[in-house]
């Protein structure tokens, strides 16, 4: 093997390494079965969720593989796409989740989410969780209805005193006390 063609090589798996250690979550898939046009799409719809979906060879990834990550090295045989989350560890899988209902492909193999090892079921079960962003929104929202609730008690203290007031601005125009 000539000295460009290690240095290539070397510079995939450096690549692939950082991929993996900076993504949240990477999802195996095997992806036999699948058109251009059906990748394109796939791609297309986890970059809204700041993921991407890329076919990978076993043998370099398996080499640039962390040690904590040794146990998914068997998992690596066939032909193998990964999808890789930078973002929220829950979107991606909802994505693909939602594309394999679609289409029936690709098969979701395993994944790793936040350095732990899950199979198929636990990417299953990850893509029925709330993502990031519904969390955020239930929590502005449950911080915002007691506002609401103060805001308006406030209101109607305020709403009954002017009725007192108006009450009373009658009373004296008809010539009462």
């Amino acid at each position: 093997m000539s000295d460009a063609a290690k240095t290539k090589k070397a510079e995939k798996i450096k690549n692939i390494k950082e991929k993996i250690e900076s993504a949240k979550v990477w999802i195996m898939t095997d992806y036999r079965g699948m058109s251009v046009k059906e990748i394109t799409e796939l791609r297309r719809k986890l970059k809204s969720c700041k993921a991407e979906y890329q076919v990978i060879k076993n043998t370099l990834t398996v080499r640039a593989l962390p040690e904590e990550h040794s146990s998914v090295k068997s998992a690596f045989s066939g032909p193998i796409a990964v999808v890789f989350g930078y973002d929220d560890v829950v979107a991606p899988s909802k994505v693909l989740q939602n594309f394999v209902k679609e289409i029936d492909k690709p098969k979701i193999l395993g994944g790793v989410v936040e350095g732990k090892y899950f199979e198929e079921k636990g990417i299953a079960a990850l893509a029925k969780l709330k993502g990031k962003k519904e969390l955020l929104a239930d929590v502005v929202g449950g911080l915002k209805y007691p506002l609401f609730g103060l805001v308006n008690i406030l209101q109607g203290n305020l709403r009954k005193l002017v009725y007192v007031l108006d009450a009373i601005k009658e009373q004296k125009s008809k010539g009462g006390e």
